[in-house]
């Protein structure tokens, strides 16, 4: 059953591996460093490297062969699975010229790989076509609609701009910003619970990037 739930969506695979009994968001980690692509005066995607916390990494590894001659196989099916997954999510990473959305074109561009206890995933992500840097900011966030997962950077050095970009560019992340009476609403919620789709908003960073033409 296990295996087959890995063809489900996304967040709906992360959301069962906490016993029902378990109360309050998140259920699940996710450690992210991100890297802002381009050349010249263009942003052209993100280079992504998300850590997913043990008793995740252990639900997504559960009955597979991992084997000494199969592990490599094995993680490259598991990737594939999850990133055909996250693309259906856009992602989970929204990006906006101002308050324009950007669109990203399709990716399976990644590897799966195993320190410790933990898996890693490092892909890449195409914006649909360059984006030309402008006075406006640019905002970056990522982030699972219910909270169910927290997806976020551990400090401002795990993102950083290309080396051309950073000639022209700089962020701030900015740390999200709840309600005492919001917290306590996600603290309140089970996992057997339908879930919220609008915390994940509001409690994510924020990446806020400036640049100048």
């Amino acid at each position: 059953m296990k295996k087959n739930l890995k063809n489900l969506c996304f967040i709906i695979i992360i959301s069962l591996i906490i016993p029902i009994h378990a109360q309050a968001h998140p259920h699940s980690w996710i450690s992210l460093k991100t890297k802002i692509e381009g050349k010249g005066n263009q942003i052209s995607g993100f280079t992504m490297s998300w850590t997913f916390d043990s008793i995740t990494s252990a639900y997504m590894l559960d009955g597979e062969d991992l084997s000494a001659e199969n592990k490599l196989k094995t993680l490259t099916k598991i990737k594939n699975s999850v990133m055909e997954n996250i693309n259906l999510e856009h992602y989970f990473t929204y990006f906006y010229d101002g308050k324009i959305p950007i669109k990203y074109a399709f990716s399976n561009q990644g590897t799966l790989t195993q320190y410790g206890s933990k898996l890693t995933l490092d892909f890449y992500i195409p914006l649909s076509k360059p984006k030309a840097i402008s006075n406006r900011p640019f905002k970056l966030a990522i982030f699972e609609p219910s909270y169910y997962v927290d997806m976020s950077w551990d400090s401002k050095s795990d993102i950083e701009l290309s080396p051309e970009l950073s000639q022209f560019c700089a962020f701030e992340l900015i740390p999200p910003n709840p309600t005492p009476e919001q917290v306590t609403y996600a603290m309140s919620l089970g996992v057997d619970e339908d879930p919220d789709d609008a915390l994940g908003q509001l409690f994510t960073q924020t990446v806020i990037i400036n640049c100048l033409k």
